[in-house]
């Protein structure tokens, strides 16, 4: 047996759940914390990993532990191979399914998934999932940082180490309160240049389609609140505090409760993709790839009770 062989041999699982746990939340404190050991099991467990490898994988800047070049390179091959030991221990327990670690934007988040993982657990009791549901950029973070197996964003975010793949369709739609003086009334571009508008915060991705959509239409879109969620859009704009701008799935509950109403404009068709994504170097294990067809599958067959509710909604 080779030397090089013998060090091989010599990492473990151990060493490498403590590397990656310290790579995502950068420092040794909250690393033992998330993984439930001592501080000191942590800090020699993460000295005997940069032993064995003659390398250093961290810098310190401040408190906080940051990963050099050399712990970059190490941490996706880390973060497969306990995915894949993750998958090796459930192989042979069918009451045992590894955890399937998610993240999403809101949109999806709040209107599509939760249906989608009720519709899954039906079929795989014992599945288990953790969503995180957060703004596009935040959801792209963190599967560039193996945080999650995978993710589902809105419209067409990029990054060097992500696949984003094609999902499903959606429509955004204007909307204001029942009294606004704009409904029942085809609106001119220039009364709509001139509204004020309640929109998404900076970094999701429904705000990046809005501002793609309204400011190349109108030229200007005059702000007067931006806010963190779906669900305080549409409470504002349903206060009479402006004009919404929302996926077709997000209101298409207060549409139906005659809470809002969609505003007939001259602004062509606003179709945007909803995608998921993964990372290049992540190996998907078997309860991913399956999550996965499930979803693709559901996303081609006929949102109806999406459909029938849009349709309530038209005069």
């Amino acid at each position: 047996m080779t030397a090089k062989t013998d060090q091989r041999l010599r990492l473990n699982i151990a060493q490498l759940e403590v590397f990656v746990a310290i790579a995502r939340l950068g420092s040794t404190r909250t690393a033992a914390e998330r993984i439930g050991r001592s501080q000191s099991a942590v800090s020699d467990a993460l000295a005997e990993l940069e032993g064995t490898l003659n390398a250093q994988l961290f810098d310190r800047v401040g408190r906080r532990l940051v990963l050099n070049e050399q712990g970059r390179e190490l941490l996706p091959r880390a973060a497969a191979f306990l995915s894949e030991a993750g998958e090796i221990e459930t192989l042979f327990n069918a009451h045992q399914v590894a955890t399937l670690h998610m993240a999403a934007s809101y949109t999806i988040g709040e209107y599509l998934l939760p249906d989608l993982i009720g519709q899954w657990k039906a079929g795989h009791p014992h599945a288990r999932v953790h969503l995180e549901i957060a703004n596009t950029s935040r959801v792209l973070d963190a599967v560039a940082a193996f945080d999650v197996d995978l993710g589902f964003i809105e419209g067409s975010g990029t990054h060097p180490d992500l696949m984003v793949q094609r999902w499903r369709d959606d429509r955004l739609v204007i909307v204001a309160a029942p009294d606004h003086p704009f409904v029942g009334k085809r609106v001119s571009l220039r009364r709509l240049a001139d509204a004020t508008w309640i929109v998404r915060e900076r970094g999701s991705g429904t705000r990046e389609a809005t501002d793609r959509w309204l400011i190349d239409s109108l030229g200007r879109m005059l702000v007067e609140l931006e806010l963190g969620s779906n669900e305080a859009v549409k409470r504002a704009v349903a206060s009479g505090l402006g004009l919404g701008c929302l996926s077709s799935f997000a209101v298409a509950g207060a549409l139906a409760r005659g809470e809002l109403v969609e505003l007939v404009t001259p602004l062509p068709l606003m179709n945007r993709v909803f995608s998921i994504v993964v990372h290049r170097q992540r190996s998907l294990g078997r309860t991913a790839r399956a999550f996965i067809q499930h979803v693709r599958l559901k996303a081609s067959m006929p949102v109806t009770g999406i459909r029938r509710q849009l349709r309530r909604t038209e005069p």
